[in-house]
């Protein structure tokens, strides 16, 4: 077992076993037989024996799909902190508005407040400004309605 650890990633020949290994059916990748050529003429290359060449196309793809991989895990890191920016820029913006909000509400209470005291003061008077100030806007909208 001490010598299965040994072994250098170029003497993969000792793992991969004697010359009359069979490789497995290509992924379409790439091949140790060889390609196609586009007008259907297939290109031999012959195979090298002890299964070097099948290993070096294996560490090939390996080192393909590592670096895509990587540049998805690259992608995906991106987007994770770009999600994480915008929940921080949310949670200020909405504590902001939830201040501004709780500002308005005590603006709000006093107006109404004040506007109550006042109607209480001065009896039904100032239901009668109201009224009349609605006509007269109202009034203002149609001229201006029918000017157009």
């Amino acid at each position: 077992m001490s010598q299965r650890y040994r072994t250098t990633l170029r003497d993969r020949s000792t793992l991969l076993g004697t010359a009359d290994y069979s490789t497995p059916p290509s992924s379409g990748r790439s091949s140790p037989y060889g390609s196609s050529l586009s007008n259907g003429v297939s290109r031999e290359i012959p195979f090298q024996p002890m299964g070097q060449r099948y290993a070096d196309d294996l560490e090939g793809q390996n080192d393909e799909h590592l670096e895509g991989l990587t540049a998805k895990v690259k992608i995906l890191k991106d987007i994770t902190i770009g999600i994480g920016n915008e929940v921080r820029e949310s949670t200020v913006q909405l504590s902001q508005m939830n201040d501004a909000f709780s500002e308005t509400s005590g603006i709000l209470a006093g107006t109404f407040r004040r506007m109550n005291n006042m109607a209480a003061r001065q009896g039904c008077r100032w239901l009668w400004y109201i009224v009349f100030l609605i006509l007269v806007f109202w009034f203002f909208i149609i001229v201006w309605w029918f000017r157009r």
